[in-house]
């Protein structure tokens, strides 16, 4: 795969932009009292401002039937366009019976803002059990995924979009970088090849290593954590940013890196959900992402390396990004560095793991995670955050 001095096409060709002009802003606002309103969730507001910043291109709104359909069972757009996570707006029948295809829909966030405009083409009805099977690859009410497909409305409403306006992100607006503004930083510093890391979590050390394994082989690393809707016992995203901006400036090659947050919500549905943020971060203009031990994974809903099988169901082309396939990495107390099982003669006994389960019981007990597992400054973090008092 090529790459030329402008840098990754977006997926599909073409950024998107689905932000209101100011006279389309204008007209809108003239209106508001007019329209019929739907109030978003939390996901729903994320997808909008990704679908308008040009996150998801080349999706232009929220997804018809075909498109959806297409989704589901092949991972596809109707056009064979790849792409393997439904982006839809669902509401209760009620709701979707007082509403016109045709018209323009008024889109409210949780509090009753008015925040963006659907030009509403179709509403349809799904089958909730086969997108949680097909998506998910389960029906269980348990998962988190599955949770939020199964409480959602039956109907989905289709259409373009439009964000009213970009506002700052409210805890993070230096961070906050969209991608018609990475792809110019990438260009200024000259990058032609950049690898986009993905996470939920606070980092360790087997994050730091796997990202500077992959940054041996290009020119630069984008760090994008996930500052969407996550599950409630996730670390919170201001942690994991002040986590991330300790790193960047103690462990980190300044003129190497770019830290931003990625807007998007979690979905927890682990290989598919691993396509979605390659094609994201393409979208951002990496050429490379990391793929790591289950990726966007929960429970045991996915085997340890699933994310990174279904890579092998596309062609390169389709996807446009080369994905980066990492082993689980450990500390190994033989070498007595991070490492893999690839790199490593260790026994299983000589690998230090410890799981973000293991860390927070850690932490709730008084106790910093070991410098094998994670910085000490990132520790020291965690522990504050948790409210965990710091040993001197």
């Amino acid at each position: 795969m090529s790459y030329d001095k402008q840098g990754i096409a977006p997926h599909g060709g073409e950024l998107i932009n689905r932000i209101a002009t100011p006279a389309q802003r204008e007209e809108f606002l003239s209106k508001a009292d007019f329209l019929p309103r739907v109030q978003l969730d939390e996901r729903a507001v994320s997808d909008l401002e990704m679908i308008a910043i040009g996150g998801f291109s080349p999706l232009t709104g929220f997804m018809n039937q075909e498109d959806y359909n297409q989704v589901v069972t092949d991972m596809r757009l109707a056009n064979g366009v790849a792409w393997s996570i439904p982006v839809t707006l669902s509401v209760d029948e009620e709701v979707a019976a007082s509403l016109k295809e045709g018209n323009l829909v008024r889109l409210d966030d949780s509090t009753g803002r008015y925040i963006g405009v659907l030009k509403l083409t179709q509403k349809y009805t799904y089958d909730k059990k086969r997108e949680a099977v097909n998506v998910y690859r389960t029906d269980e009410q348990k998962h988190p995924g599955v949770q939020v497909v199964y409480n959602q409305g039956s109907v989905n409403l289709a259409g373009d979009v439009w964000l009213l306006q970009r506002d700052d992100h409210p805890l993070f607006p230096k961070y906050q970088i969209d991608p018609a503004a990475s792809r110019q930083m990438f260009q200024e510093k000259g990058w032609r090849t950049v690898v986009g890391f993905q996470t939920r979590n606070p980092i360790h050390r087997a994050h730091e290593y796997i990202q500077k394994c992959a940054l041996e082989t290009v020119d630069g690393l984008f760090l994008h954590p996930l500052v969407g809707a996550t599950k409630s016992d996730d670390i919170p995203a201001d942690v994991r940013m002040r986590c991330y901006e300790i790193l960047m400036e103690k462990y980190y090659p300044q003129d190497r890196v770019i830290l931003a947050i990625n807007p998007s919500a979690m979905r927890y549905a682990g290989p598919r959900e691993a396509i979605f943020h390659a094609i994201v971060r393409k979208n951002y203009g990496c050429t490379h992402f990391i793929v790591g031990r289950d990726h966007a994974g929960v429970g045991d809903y996915y085997g340890t390396y699933d994310a990174q099988h279904i890579f092998d169901e596309f062609k390169p082309e389709e996807l446009g990004i080369v994905p980066m396939k990492f082993e689980h990495a450990f500390y190994c107390t033989r070498t007595k560095q991070m490492a893999t099982s690839k790199t490593s003669p260790s026994k299983p006994e000589e690998r230090l793991h410890l799981s973000g389960t293991k860390v927070r019981e850690m932490l709730r007990r008084g106790e910093l995670p070991p410098p094998e597992f994670s910085r000490p400054e990132v520790a020291a973090e965690l522990a504050r955050a948790m409210r965990v008092e710091v040993p001197a």
